[in-house]
């Protein structure tokens, strides 16, 4: 979220891909330990579903703005 932020507001078009760049990797990071809590129990799978569906949402997003940024 917050790197998202910032990059709205990026001193270059590679400044914000740079931003949104490293906001993927926290998003795609973020699903590891989402995954990580599930599998150890603390998260039950309706919870992880229900998260995890967002995040990926995010992660797609994300992705498709990385790739328009590039171009």
């Amino acid at each position: 979220g917050a790197l998202v932020r910032e990059a709205e507001f990026g001193e270059s078009k590679a400044d914000f891909r740079s931003k949104m760049s490293i906001a993927l990797k926290e998003a795609n990071e973020t699903d590891y330990w989402l995954n990580l809590l599930k599998d150890t129990g603390y998260l039950t799978e309706k919870m992880f579903q229900s998260i995890s569906d967002d995040c990926l949402e995010l992660i797609k997003i994300l992705v498709a703005t990385v790739k328009t940024t590039k171009q």
